[in-house]
């Protein structure tokens, strides 16, 4: 084991989307890349682009142990790490199983929170490391019939602004990435869950239609227009990671700046009336109504 300071890179959900383009360019840029997922066969191919296999699934305690040592005593520490594991919760809050928002928050903030604590004392240890959260400008704002996703990605941001100041003095750095419109079957998956989940019966069977029209208008549609490819995301890692002075939050697109500034001007009865023209208010009748 080299007593020089490791820059190796542990990627999460890295089976398609911005996972798989993070490793690709890391590696690519010359960064000793360990590309994880829960099936290794869907990752297969990243092997001819010089990266590292392993098989990880962040909601399995044991399996994030075993990743972590092995990538240790390969390297000798874990210098950076890239949180990107995550997917997207969507319906109506009432009627989410709690075996479902359990999953959730396992995936999408208990998994990578345990995978960082496990990789912190070697970066301790070397007095370099650095920790990339891929969060969202969905953990800034908040859009009806996304309730579950938005609270996961809003903890993100939290824990990574509070892990910013307890790490900064062992030279360790935490950097949010928070992707805005970006092409990826992200949308797909959101959708065929939430389209499984319907219940022609409930209150909310109106509601969560329109939340399906609306992901898939605004991702297919003129949203989608301003979109950027994954590759885009990881330009903004690679350079971030690179940095001797990273900035603590990189948007991407830079598009995406006029969604969080808007709503952190508009008061949260004037964001509720936008919301109301795109999505229809759930009640018994099935109409909008106000409650203003």
């Amino acid at each position: 084991m080299s007593s020089a300071v490791s820059r190796a890179v542990l990627v999460t959900g890295c089976s398609s989307g911005m996972g798989r383009a993070i490793a690709i360019r890391l590696a690519d840029q010359g960064w000793t890349v360990y590309a994880t997922a829960r099936r290794l066969e869907a990752i297969e191919d990243l092997a001819s682009f010089g990266c590292h296999l392993l098989t990880l699934d962040v909601c399995d305690e044991g399996s994030m142990y075993a990743v972590v040592a092995r990538v240790e005593e390969a390297e000798g520490a874990i210098g950076v790490l890239v949180n990107n594991a995550g997917y997207g919760l969507e319906g109506a809050l009432e009627e989410l199983e709690d075996a479902d928002l359990r999953n959730q928050f396992e995936t999408n903030v208990l998994g990578p929170l345990h995978l960082t604590q496990l990789v912190l004392p070697g970066m301790r240890r070397q007095h370099w490391g650095k920790v990339v959260n891929v969060s969202s400008v969905a953990g800034r704002i908040t859009v009806p019939g996304g309730g579950a996703y938005h609270a996961s990605k809003h903890a993100v941001e939290a824990l990574s602004d509070v892990l910013r100041f307890e790490v900064r003095g062992f030279g360790i750095d935490v950097i949010l990435i928070e992707p805005g419109a970006v092409a990826s079957q992200w949308v797909e998956k959101a959708v065929s869950d939430i389209e499984r989940r319907i219940d022609p019966a409930s209150p909310y069977a109106s509601f969560n239609r329109v939340v399906v029209r609306q992901l898939e208008s605004a991702h297919h549609g003129l949203l989608a227009l301003a979109a950027r490819p994954p590759e885009a995301v990881a330009r903004v890692i690679e350079r971030a990671v690179s940095s001797p002075r990273p900035r603590t939050r990189y948007v991407v697109p830079a598009v995406a700046h006029l969604f969080t500034g808007a709503h952190r001007m508009l008061p949260d009865r004037a964001w509720d009336a936008v919301m109301r023209r795109m999505f229809p208010t759930p009640s018994w009748g099935g109409a909008p109504c106000s409650d203003d």
